[in-house]
């Protein structure tokens, strides 16, 4: 299986890289009122509006303060999830999530044999199993779990909405 390896608040973490879309520079973000604080709004990928996920608010990590962390190696990994349809019986369909990390690390191959522990978050279901890649351990990320799916509905209808004419 190939991953991307990224940090966040200092703590390296990973994505299957079949998930990933593109790694961008972080650009600006348009806040979205009331939403929770690890989804800071929407940014516009390729003529669309994506909700942001940061990745560190979301791990509700202590490092994070109030927007002092970002460096020039902040990079937005895009993301394609599958988002149910909101109240009807229609297959999930793909949609983009940018996610927010320190740094980009990079692209490796991870034998599904190295799987150190597997750790029950109780209200972490996005937390995945533990790897060891070299001397580091590194946690998976399940990118669909990030977002529960009412709010990523919500957010795929806010930002269809705001697209609109």
């Amino acid at each position: 299986m190939q991953i991307l390896t990224f940090t966040v608040a200092g703590q390296p973490y990973a994505i299957p890289s079949r998930t990933v879309l593109e790694v961008l520079p972080l650009v600006p973000v348009r806040p979205v009122p009331l939403l929770p604080d690890y989804v800071p709004g929407v940014f516009t990928y390729r003529g669309n509006l994506v909700p942001m996920v940061d990745l560190a608010r979301r791990f509700d990590s202590p490092a994070v303060d109030a927007g002092g962390r970002r460096r020039l190696s902040t990079r937005l990994i895009v993301v394609e999830v599958a988002a149910p349809a909101a109240g009807t019986a229609e297959p999930a369909r793909p949609v983009l999530l940018g996610l927010v990390a320190d740094n980009v690390v990079s692209v490796q191959s991870a034998a599904e044999g190295n799987a150190a522990a597997t750790i029950d978050t109780g209200d972490a279901p996005f937390l995945g199993r533990l790897l060891r890649l070299g001397g580091d351990t590194v946690q998976m990320i399940a990118v669909d779990r990030l977002v529960p799916p009412d709010l990523l509905a919500r957010l795929v209808a806010t930002a269809s909405g705001a697209a609109g004419p």
